[in-house]
């Protein structure tokens, strides 16, 4: 099983979406996400889209990278310019890619759906391919 880190600022909307994205499609793929700055809660426009679309886990949460950072991952994905900014140094080196996403929080639930079709159809496919 091959594991990739998604990584964001406050680890509430994007990351989130894409951990449970790349958890429910990719097989032979496990994703985990965390913040840089970690707002210590889902969005909850981002657990709605989840829900409705039949991906939503409880354990899905906001956490920050210490969390997570003694996993071996085999990719760390940045999905926004500040979490890409500064992005840690991790204790092995790892590949890491960047493919940000325009950050729905604050908008209406509309942008929840725009955001969650586009890292389905632009990030899924490029996890793939790096990790297969």
């Amino acid at each position: 099983m091959k594991k990739v880190l998604i990584l964001c600022t406050g680890n509430s909307c994007r990351s989130i979406i894409a951990e449970a994205l790349v958890n429910a499609r990719l097989e032979g793929i496990e994703a985990y996400s965390a913040g840089v700055r970690a707002s210590g809660k889902v969005n909850a426009y981002a657990k709605q889209v989840l829900e409705e679309e039949g991906i939503w886990k409880e354990e899905y949460h906001s956490k920050a990278l210490d969390e997570v950072i003694n996993l071996d991952f085999d990719l760390v994905v940045t999905v926004c310019d500040h979490a890409n900014e500064t992005c840690p140094m991790f204790p092995k080196p790892i590949p890491k890619i960047h493919v940000g996403f325009a950050d729905p929080d604050g908008k209406d639930y509309g942008a929840f759906v725009l955001t969650y079709k586009a890292i389905e159809a632009e990030l899924l496919p490029i996890i793939k391919e790096k990790l297969s």
